[in-house]
């Protein structure tokens, strides 16, 4: 028997039309390239939101065509992610720090038609230059008398919007129609597209709100350092209008005086980001001697956090959330928000919950399995490769039916990668990555795709990238190579040699040259008999 209830879709603008109504007051600070702070409502935004769209509209956008952005946590950017999957096309995301052969594939491979860029990642695109495809529209996000000179032919926004409406008739669409588009290299080959919809989307903010709502009462600031243009800022901007908090976006300062003075002067209570950035922040409380105004709460994920970073917050009276997900989960698939009694122990005994990476959230299952594929118990001890489901994880990869083949299981689980135990409360703790991915500052570095790059070298006869741990950055790649001859070709030579298929940050910080390296039974190198063999190596800043 069906139920008698109406079936209303889920629409991404509806989250912004209930806070413009709901949530007048609460809104969105900037800190602008233009070097200013700007300030607006989500009312005002609403309203900006419609005008956004008619200049969509009016540029020709459709349903389902792909408009891409490369731009800071900004207002701008935040209207972007509205107006676009308003009128029913896809948002795509781009992240400015892939390197150009990456980002030349994800902007053809998407079929972007427009792209919006922020002043700063304007020389990006200017260096792509005849390489971009012809027919894509460049707009600029800054007002006319900020407008840079490029060799570009390049749109103003804010001329864009001038003289549109700002009521805006939008139209009604199965929830199910593609609205986001974010590309992850998170495994060897070309970056793969995770397309979200209005139904994922909308689903994974009542997750996040379900999670945070308690602790993030109405009218909260918070800070997304968790940039726009990485997996949707783990949902903030959704869940943020959704629970009525004003959002307080970085723009491009994200190094730790510049996110104190921000944190300190708006009063910030929680702050979304990974590692490497909080490393920044804490060197910078411990120079004021103090941590900023208002701070009570950190959400930590992209990589593991050190126990001494969890401590050091705890210490001050910072709550720590440890989280974890992924692009195909929407992100968050677990969040490290624990309940009273946990926050309640002692600080030896508290941090043992919070250097896991917490328990699911609503919405998301989890399994562990052996490599035969057989279900291992939640016991805590039982280590096995982490699978997912739920409303909010990809069921495939946009246009990619090799790779969408490949990331589910018989059952139709998606295959995360990750190693894990889950205990018999739920929490979940990583253990390691089935492949041997390196991770930097919370990317991702493909180890086969550094070794290929460098045994194109002649100098090379076989190597193998590992991660070794940095203070900072989590891991670093370095290469440990084989020599072709007698000739050994430097650190700066092999950087250049593997510069055009990489970015700068995800090229070896060292060269370690072997007679031969260890080899498994099938012919392939034993990475695991490689690092034993490294004893004592240290990376070369902290030798």
């Amino acid at each position: 028997m069906q139920g008698l209830m109406m079936n209303r879709p889920m629409s991404i603008i509806d989250i912004l039309k209930y806070a413009a109504e709901a949530h007048p007051d609460a809104g969105i600070v900037s800190r602008r390239t233009e070097g200013d702070i700007h300030r607006t409502s989500y009312r005002e935004t609403y309203g900006r939101v419609g005008q956004l769209a008619h200049a969509l509209k009016a540029l020709g956008v459709g349903e389902g065509d792909r408009v891409a952005t490369l731009a800071w946590n900004g207002y701008r950017h935040f209207e972007l992610y509205y107006a676009i999957s308003g009128i029913g096309a896809v948002c795509h995301t781009i992240n400015p720090r892939l390197a150009a052969e990456q980002m030349l594939y994800v902007i053809n491979h998407a079929a972007d038609t427009l792209i919006f860029v922020d002043t700063t990642f304007l020389p990006i695109l200017a260096a792509l230059g005849e390489h971009l495809p012809k027919d894509l529209r460049i707009v600029v996000m800054t007002d006319h008398d900020h407008m840079p000179e490029t060799p570009l032919d390049v749109l103003c926004y804010e001329s864009l919007l001038e003289g549109q409406a700002s009521q805006y008739d939008w139209p009604e669409f199965d929830e199910n129609t593609a609205a986001g588009l974010c590309y992850t290299s998170g495994t060897t080959g070309h970056p793969k597209g995770t397309l979200y919809t209005h139904r994922s989307n909308v689903l994974h903010a009542f997750m996040i709100a379900l999670v945070m709502g308690p602790k993030l009462p109405q009218g909260t600031k918070v800070l997304p350092v968790v940039p726009l243009f990485h997996v949707n800022a783990w949902g903030l901007p959704y869940a943020g209008p959704m629970m009525g908090v004003t959002l307080v976006m970085p723009g491009p300062g994200l190094d730790g005086p510049s996110l104190f003075e921000l944190m300190d002067s708006e009063e910030v209570f929680s702050a979304w980001g990974v590692p490497t950035v909080w490393m920044g922040l804490l060197a910078e409380i411990a120079a004021q001697g103090r941590p900023p105004k208002g701070f009570g709460d950190v959400v930590i994920g992209g990589s593991a956090a050190p126990r001494s970073m969890i401590e050091a917050f705890e210490e001050m009276g910072v709550h720590v959330n440890h989280a974890w997900g992924m692009t195909e989960m929407s992100p968050i698939g677990a969040h490290g928000a624990v309940p009273p009694a946990v926050q309640a122990l002692p600080l030896e005994d508290r941090l043992d919950y919070k250097q896991k990476q917490g328990r699911r959230v609503f919405g998301v299952e989890f399994k562990i399995v052996d490599e035969a594929g057989t279900r291992l118990p939640h016991d805590g001890a039982s280590a096995g490769e982490l699978f997912v489901r739920g409303n909010a994880i990809a069921s495939g990869y946009f246009d990619n039916p090799e790779a969408s083949a490949a990331a589910f299981d018989a059952e139709g689980w998606f295959g995360t990668g990750d190693v894990a135990t889950i205990d018999e409360n739920g929490y979940l703790a990583i253990q390691d990555r089935v492949k041997d991915l390196i991770k930097s500052g919370g990317e991702w570095i493909s180890s086969i795709d550094l070794e290929n790059a460098a045994m194109s070298h002649p100098g090379v006869a076989i190597c193998a990238a590992i991660g070794v741990a940095h203070p900072k950055w989590d891991e670093r790649p370095v290469l440990v190579v084989v020599a072709a001859g007698e000739e050994r070709p430097s650190l700066a030579e092999l950087h250049a040699h593997m510069a055009p298929h990489f970015a700068r940050w995800q090229l070896p910080d060292d060269v370690i040259w072997r007679d031969s390296l260890p080899m498994t039974a099938t012919g392939k190198v034993s990475k695991r008999q490689l690092r034993a063999g490294l004893g004592d190596y240290r990376h070369p800043e902290l030798r």
